[in-house]
């Protein structure tokens, strides 16, 4: 599952977490300024002539959602010229990217809720959906196609690798692949790829150093994976249920995130016991709920795995993939813009839901 990074509106809380002190904050607001420009950009690059396109393309946009691709976009070319045109639409094309990949992760993941609406699918239709999705890659290929060649290959390197990663999710491990090096590699394609991109696009159309390009592009894909990692916890948390949403949402669809797949793990190494009762708990109820019983069959299992120790090794797992994420910024001088990359970091792996 490509799951979005959290809900509220971009243009404005995200700049004012990333910045601290006074002098930060006009900073933070300058960016603020930049991510409406942005914002607004993206409605009228998304806008079509026909009403059939128009209402299902603006869909998820409408939404709402952080814009943390765009802000990472905006922060890492301030390492440069800062924003400026050509910075803009480099960002306004990778949030594209991304809302055309959330389309397609729906219809593919059979989701009900995409940013706390009704997912698209279930508003139109598989078909509706996957044609918007398809719309959208088109408007941000268009976008990058008059920003030059390095462009427009980084944008389509990204784009293979978004496919690749879908791919590799949808068929899953070989047999004589290791299950948890594979779903890591999911995550770094399926959300690092595009986030590094981001955070390339900013270095490139803002004149920054090129030294500084392979080192914010890893800092973007081990944030990428550190925060599907997290997701990963929270989706075990009962502060789901404020939501409307109920604890284990992925283990009760099936999905093997990293918690279940270290508890598979210990059993094969030869765990027995509680280890071993509980994945055959797990894996019965997945069973009962795919033939038609009612999801609460899991919720002890659901309890159960959040306080186990794989939950806490999960976290562990995220931590240190965002760690190495800002050591990936050691090149960077000391500045307002590095430390809000690594507030980025942390805020990541601190939040909660």
């Amino acid at each position: 599952m490509n799951r979005p990074i959290a809900e509220d509106t971009a243009t404005q809380a995200l700049p004012m977490r990333l910045f601290r002190g006074a002098q930060d904050r006009r900073h933070a607001k300058q960016l603020q300024d930049q991510l409406e420009l942005i914002e607004a950009g993206l409605m009228e690059h998304l806008a079509f002539a026909s009403p059939v396109a128009d209402a299902p393309a603006r869909y998820l946009m409408s939404a709402g959602g952080k814009r943390i691709r765009p802000m990472l976009t905006l922060l890492t070319s301030e390492l440069g010229d800062g924003p400026g045109e050509l910075v803009r639409r480099a960002a306004q094309a990778v949030e594209m990217t991304h809302l055309a990949s959330l389309y397609h992760d729906d219809v593919m993941d059979d989701a009900k809720l995409r940013r706390g609406v009704p997912a698209a699918q279930t508003v139109w239709s598989n078909s509706v959906a996957i044609l918007a999705g398809d719309l959208l890659f088109a408007r941000a290929s268009s976008l990058v196609s008059g920003m030059g060649e390095e462009a427009i290959m980084l944008q389509a390197q990204t784009f293979e690798r978004l496919c690749l990663g879908q791919l590799h999710e949808t068929v899953g491990p070989r047999p004589e692949d290791d299950p948890i090096a594979h779903y890591i590699q999911v995550l770094a394609d399926k959300t690092g790829a595009l986030i590094a991109t981001a955070a390339r696009m900013g270095v490139m159309f803002g004149n920054a150093p090129v030294e500084y390009a392979d080192p914010v592009m890893e800092y973007g894909e081990r944030i990428g994976v550190a925060f599907q990692l997290i997701d990963d916890v929270i989706d075990l948390s009962p502060q789901k249920e404020q939501t409307g949403k109920r604890a284990g949402t992925d283990l009760r669809a099936g999905v093997a995130t990293l918690p279940l797949l270290l508890l598979r793990q210990r059993v094969a190494a030869g765990a027995g016991g509680a280890d071993a009762e509980l994945l055959a708990q797990i894996e019965a109820g997945v069973a009962e709920i795919e033939g038609g019983a009612d999801a609460s069959v899991l919720d002890a299992a659901v309890v159960a795995l959040r306080a186990h120790e794989v939950t806490r090794e999960t976290e562990a797992t995220a931590r240190r993939w965002a760690t190495e994420a800002v050591a990936a910024l050691d090149i960077l001088p000391k500045s307002a813009v590095k430390r809000a990359l690594e507030q980025m970091a942390d805020s990541i792996v601190s939040r909660e839901g």
